[in-house]
């Protein structure tokens, strides 16, 4: 359900004459059940594209790191990245860009 749908019919609920303190009470606990901490906590989002952020940094630099160091030591001929790296960062790159997506339900609601 629209979080500003569930707002709207929480302070419906708060202005009734009609209702009870008591039943006042239950309906919007039931409200607020309903809302998921997806919808309500804008940390979680903050925090999952800062670790995938950090993921997709830390493969570059421990990558070019990997490669000054072979570039210091020996010739580039043999150069190999480990396939974890490529990975993990490829990973990360194809989270973040669907995170920050818009979803098709969200445009079809507005």
């Amino acid at each position: 359900m629209n979080l500003k749908a569930l707002s709207d019919i929480e302070t419906l609920v708060r202005q009734a004459p009609e209702l009870t303190d008591q039943k006042k009470k239950e309906i919007t606990e039931k409200i607020q059940e309903a809302r998921t901490p997806l919808e309500t906590d804008k940390w979680i989002y903050r925090t999952v594209v800062g670790a995938l952020g950090l993921a997709i940094l830390s493969c570059l630099i421990f990558s070019f790191l990997l490669m000054w160091h072979h570039m210091s030591s020996n010739s580039m001929e043999d150069l190999k990245i480990p396939d974890i790296f490529m990975a993990i960062g490829s990973a990360a790159v194809g989270a973040l860009a669907g995170l920050l997506a818009p979803s098709p339900t969200s445009r079809s609601q507005n």
